[in-house]
């Protein structure tokens, strides 16, 4: 592809670029704040993905309170029924999944599932539409989907990380971490000769464990990033086909659709059950 850009001609390579570039804002080294000059920078803040996260939580938190307030049972809306549908499929998923008892769950379910399907879906609006009424108002670069950001999938798992040491010490007590780190999965002796090798054992069972707790929120984000970094990228390369990417557009579309809900129920129900294997007492 070769299109005319700002800076003369624009490659292939330049055009994918472009639209894998977030919109950046960090400190610089003289105390100042610069747009775009963030490469390296551990610091820089993706305003694009921020945004859209952001803007796509109010919008599942506003419509979601407007069916609550204007529910009806006599006339119900199609978008009441919607609403009813989801908040059942959660609810009943959590029931089926989730051992303890605790009133956050479902709320945090349906939360995340729909907040990770809404920001899957900004997947679907072609590449360049956003971006180019972006350029309009002299915003050079704009990611809009969240979830193709490692930073914001990331920050989500770290979220669920520390429920599951809240629910841990909730249901388990001060030293349910510790127990559950060393104890498991080989049971060290207590009595006899074999009381030697309990160091050893413990010593084991808390490097094993400890890899497979940090494991959690590593598998949780990278899996939701990969996916959905993946389709972004496809969706991208239809696009340099130019007039030709419609029909291929819409018949990937139609299947990232199924990608789209799937890696949200999965981000869902893997957070469950990693809260309600916190909250098991053995």
């Amino acid at each position: 592809m070769a299109a005319e850009g700002g800076h003369g001609p624009q490659t292939s390579g330049d055009y994918i670029a472009h639209h894998l570039q977030n919109l950046q804002v960090c400190k610089a080294e003289t105390g100042e704040w610069v747009w775009n000059q963030c490469a390296g920078n551990p610091m820089a803040i993706n305003v694009d993905s921020m945004f859209w996260s952001i803007f796509l939580g109010l919008i599942f938190c506003y419509s979601f309170w407007r069916v609550a307030k204007k529910s009806s049972v006599e006339k119900p809306t199609k978008w009441q029924a919607a609403v009813e549908f989801i908040v059942e499929f959660v609810d009943s998923s959590v029931k089926d999944t989730f051992s303890g008892k605790s009133r956050l769950i479902a709320p945090l379910g349906l939360t995340i599932f729909v907040w990770v399907f809404l920001m899957n879906l900004m997947d679907l609006v072609p590449v360049d539409w956003i971006p180019k009424l972006a350029e309009l108002v002299g915003i050079p670069y704009m990611k809009v989907v969240p979830s193709t950001d490692v930073n914001i999938t990331f920050g989500m798992s770290i979220a669920v990380f520390f429920l599951i040491l809240f629910y841990t010490h909730l249901f388990k007590g001060p030293f349910g971490l510790i127990k559950d780190l060393t104890m498991h999965p080989i049971a060290p002796p207590t009595k006899g000769i074999a009381i030697i090798a309990a160091p050893v054992i413990i010593a084991f069972n808390f490097v094993l464990e400890s890899v497979a707790l940090l494991a959690k929120p590593v598998s949780l984000s990278l899996r939701l990033f990969g996916n959905m970094f993946a389709g972004e990228l496809i969706f991208i390369l239809i696009a340099l086909l130019g007039l030709w990417q419609l029909p291929l557009h819409f018949g990937w579309a139609v299947f990232h659709v199924l990608v789209v809900t799937l890696q949200a129920f999965i981000f869902m129900m893997l957070t469950i059950v990693y809260l309600s294997l916190a909250s098991e007492t053995h």
